[in-house]
C-alpha cells in the first residue's frame, strides 16, 4: 500500500496462522482495516498491529491502532453500510468498508466488532472459525 509509506506508518504483527478462508475476502478485509488505521491517525505516524489467537473453536485476530479513536454511541454504527461519522472534507471515503469487513466474517461464520477510546485509537476484534462452515 502506498499509503502506508506516505504516512510513515509502522505494521507489526504476529505470527499468522493459515485459516480456513477466502484468500480474496481475507485481503480485502486486512485492505480495509489498516487503510482505516491509517486513514483515522492522529498527529503521530500510525501504529498498528495485527495479533491473534488461537481459541478452542475459532481464530481471534485483532487490529491494533494508535488513531484517532471512536466514541462508544458509535461503535455499533460504524458497520452499517454509508454508515460514515466523519464529513467527507475531513476523511474521504463511501462508508462502506466496515460493513463490507462485517460481511466477509459473516460469510466465514464468524463475529466482528471495535473496542476504542477517543483519542487513544481502536482495536478491530474478528473470529474465524477452525473448522469451515457448512
Amino acid at each position: 500500500m502506498h499509503a502506508i509509506a506516505n504516512s510513515g506508518a509502522t505494521i507489526t504483527y504476529d505470527c499468522l496462522p493459515t485459516a480456513i478462508a477466502d484468500t480474496t475476502q481475507l485481503r480485502q478485509l486486512f485492505q480495509n482495516l489498516l487503510g482505516n488505521a491509517i486513514k483515522f491517525r492522529g498527529s503521530n505516524p500510525p501504529e498498528i498491529h495485527i495479533g491473534v489467537q488461537r481459541q478452542a473453536t475459532h481464530w481471534l485476530f485483532w487490529v491494533r491502532d494508535n488513531g484517532i479513536g471512536i466514541e462508544p454511541q458509535f461503535l455499533d454504527r460504524i458497520f452499517i453500510i454509508f454508515q460514515r461519522l466523519h464529513l467527507r472534507e475531513e476523511y474521504p471515503g463511501t462508508g462502506i468498508g466496515l460493513a463490507i469487513c462485517k460481511r466477509i466474517i459473516e460469510r466465514h461464520g464468524g463475529n466482528i466488532w471495535v473496542e476504542s477510546k477517543r483519542g487513544v485509537g481502536a482495536t478491530f476484534y474478528f473470529t474465524i472459525p477452525l473448522k469451515p462452515i457448512s
